[in-house]
C-alpha cells in the first residue's frame, strides 16, 4: 500500500518547530509519508531543516518555475508555472493550490494571522481533505476532518483570536 501524501505549510513568521510539531513529523517519518512542502522562509524552511536533519528522503519541494528559494535537503522539486501577470499572494497561492490538489491530508502551522495559511486550510477543507492546524499562539492542534466548507469560518484574518475557528455543528 502506498504511503500517504501530506501537504505541510504555514506562516512565514514561524521560525522554530515546537516539540509537539516535531513529534507529529516524527510519526510521518516513521510511517513513510510523502511530504509536500513549499520553498518559502518561515514554516516551510524550518520543516525542511527538520526533515533534512533526519535525512528523510520522501520530500517533494514545490517552487515557482525557475525560482526555488529553499531546498535544504536537495530533494526533487515540482516547479509550478504561474499565469502571466500573477504576482504577490496570487502568484504563490498557485503553488499552494498544486500541493493541496496532490495531497490527501494537510498539516498547517499557523501564527494566528497568516492569510495564506488560512487559505490553505479552506482549500483543503473545500476538497474534503482532513487538515490539522497547529495554532502557535495557543500551542494547540485543531483538526478539521474534511468537513464541508460551511463548517469552517475564516474571518478577520488579521486578528489572532478570530481569524480561524471551527464552528461546531
Amino acid at each position: 500500500m502506498p504511503a500517504s501524501t501530506i501537504f505541510i505549510a504555514g506562516s512565514r513568521h514561524i521560525s522554530r518547530l515546537p516539540a509537539e510539531v516535531r513529534a507529529r513529523l516524527d510519526t510521518m517519518i516513521e510511517r513513510g509519508f510523502q511530504i509536500l512542502v513549499g520553498d518559502a522562509n518561515g514554516a516551510d524552511n524550518v520543516v525542511q531543516r527538520y526533515l533534512a536533519d533526519k535525512s528523510y528522503p520522501n520530500v517533494l519541494v514545490h517552487c515557482m518555475k525557475d525560482h526555488c528559494r529553499n531546498n535544504i535537503g536537495n530533494w526533487p522539486t515540482r516547479q509550478i508555472v504561474a499565469p502571466r501577470g500573477a504576482k504577490g499572494f496570487e502568484y504563490y497561492s498557485i503553488k499552494d493550490r498544486a500541493m493541496t490538489d496532490a495531497a490527501e491530508y494537510g498539516l498547517m502551522l499557523w501564527d494566528g494571522k497568516s492569510k495564506g495559511t488560512v487559505n490553505n486550510v479552506v482549500n483543503l477543507s473545500r476538497d474534503r481533505k482532513p487538515v490539522v492546524v497547529y495554532v502557535a499562539p495557543t500551542r494547540q492542534f485543531r483538526t478539521i476532518g474534511g468537513i464541508p466548507l460551511s463548517k469552517v469560518a475564516a474571518t478577520s484574518c488579521g486578528v489572532a483570536g478570530d481569524a480561524f475557528r471551527v464552528v461546531r455543528a
